[in-house]
């Protein structure tokens, strides 16, 4: 039974997936602020610095498919409310974790509930609410859900400068209390009818999770050891698991990456999108939280509130942003939001010893706060928009690992690609001038993604007519009968 916005019914669901979403958002961007602390309360290096934001994304983006297929079979609201819970146990071992490994190894276990979790919050929206309202509560989710990860570097600096950085990850447990029971009571469960038999593709996740864990590695070592035998070797092994990946999701009958799937031109088209687009956050945010502390000298809370006005912008705006790009199309939004991004990013080399606040660096953090404004909401109604609704999961999941796989892979490689070393942190003067040819990287692999959208997306959006949204590339053509009503038949 399909949800209105406005209705008790639909607040409640999205109370319930804004915070579990959010909860894994604001700990992917809490951590951050929280970095050179942790590195001096552990003694640690850039390199675990690294590790400890890329373990948890390791294992998030190595099986969110796996978490958006099994709410498909066995319940959305089901595997959300699992992947909450043991969210919430790896928050725990990391705030309690004595030494470095054992905060990665933690780390990596609460992407696992994250994998499971995140996918089931966008697809419990999808398969929740009425088609009329799908896109303004996609807007919704993900200005709230947004905010969850803007907000994340304030009060991560609030806490780091507080209680202590170990808060960070404590902080998941209670609103993980106030999710479950509130999911369990109120969310309709869900399920795709059509996937109930079948083997699961354990093979292709162990595939996959392999070979972006043995990339990493190569690219957060080569920094320190080089071109040694061992970083060469783990970087040609992850390679050949990556094509091995790809070979068999294209043998198996039921594989955990549908190639048909990609049949949809808009879907593939905004994929390689977000790939381009979540690569420079995730190098940008990595990087950004240091600068401000390492070079210009911020406090861990300044630095967070320094970011907050994308928090503002996201929050008055995203729902407004989904809604228009539902209106006009989704190609003008993709092209303009990244060039935004771009701008913003480039606005950041202006920050250095002595930055100024007002002049230096809020212009460029309400820049980047419209471009993310602009594209992120248009971003997720498509890609759900451009797959049958039964395939919510499976396409939420998609997105998801694409986004977090263009993430980690930037953590771990502009460091090497900007030459940081292991100790650059902890020094102002080499880490500013890292963190200077690091920027422009961020802001071409941007206006790659721009160019990408304005080339491919097709300007029908998440409202065509079906069979609009047939000839736009929206829905693939196999999908076309689900879309069209039933005919007559002639007499």
């Amino acid at each position: 039974m399909s949800v209105r916005m406005g209705t008790a019914a639909g607040r409640w669901v999205l109370l319930t997936t804004v915070l579990g979403s959010g909860m894994a958002m604001l700990d992917s961007t809490v951590v951050n602020v929280a970095l050179p602390r942790i590195g001096a309360d552990l003694d640690a290096d850039m390199a675990v610095l690294q590790w400890t934001v890329n373990a948890y994304m390791l294992t998030l983006a190595g099986l969110i498919l796996l978490g958006g297929a099994l709410g498909d079979r066995y319940g959305r609201r089901k595997v959300f409310v699992f992947g909450v819970v043991w969210f919430a146990a790896g928050s725990l071992l990391c705030g309690i974790a004595p030494d470095a490994g054992v905060l990665i190894a933690a780390r990596a276990l609460q992407g696992i509930g994250g994998a499971l979790l995140t996918p089931g919050s966008l697809a419990l929206i999808q398969a929740g609410f009425h088609p009329d309202d799908r896109a303004r509560a996609v807007g919704v989710w993900s200005g709230l859900g947004g905010v969850g990860a803007a907000v994340g570097p304030f009060l991560g600096g609030w806490l780091v400068d507080g209680p202590g950085w170990r808060w960070v990850f404590l902080l998941n447990v209670p609103l993980a209390a106030v999710c479950v029971p509130v999911a369990l009571r109120h969310v309709p469960e869900s399920r795709d009818e059509r996937v109930h038999t079948g083997r699961f593709d354990a093979t292709g996740a162990a595939l996959g999770a392999a070979a972006l864990a043995l990339v990493t590695y190569a690219l957060i070592e080569a920094p320190g050891q080089g071109a040694s035998p061992l970083v060469l070797g783990t970087a040609a092994l992850g390679a050949v698991l990556g094509a091995a990946f790809v070979r068999l999701e294209r043998r198996l009958a039921d594989p955990m990456l549908p190639p048909d799937i990609f049949a949809s031109r808009q879907f593939t088209a905004v994929n390689l999108v977000t790939l381009c687009v979540y690569a420079a956050f995730g190098g940008f945010f990595f990087l950004a939280a240091l600068q401000l502390q390492v070079v210009a000298g911020y406090s861990a809370l300044g630095a967070g509130a320094a970011l907050l006005p994308t928090t503002a912008l996201m929050l008055l705006l995203s729902a407004r942003s989904g809604e228009l790009g539902e209106r006009i199309g989704p190609r003008i939004p993709l092209t303009v939001g990244p060039l935004l991004c771009a701008a913003g990013m480039l606005l950041m080399l202006r920050v250095g010893v002595g930055a100024s606040y007002v002049r230096d660096v809020l212009p460029a953090v309400v820049v980047l706060g419209l471009g993310m404004v602009t594209l992120v909401a248009p971003l997720t109604a498509t890609v759900l928009a451009s797959v049958d609704a039964g395939r919510a999961g499976l396409a939420s999941g998609i997105n998801n690992a694409a986004a977090r796989a263009a993430g980690l892979v930037a953590v771990a490689a502009l460091p090497l690609v900007a030459g940081m070393s292991p100790d650059a942190y902890r020094s102002a003067a080499e880490f500013g001038s890292t963190f200077r040819r690091a920027m422009p990287v961020c802001a071409g692999v941007l206006v790659v993604g721009a160019v990408v959208a304005f080339v491919t997306v097709r300007r029908g959006g998440a409202g065509c007519h079906p069979e609009c949204r047939v000839s736009c590339g929206v829905v693939p053509p196999l999908e076309r009968a689900r879309e069209e009503p039933p005919r007559r038949p002639t007499p």
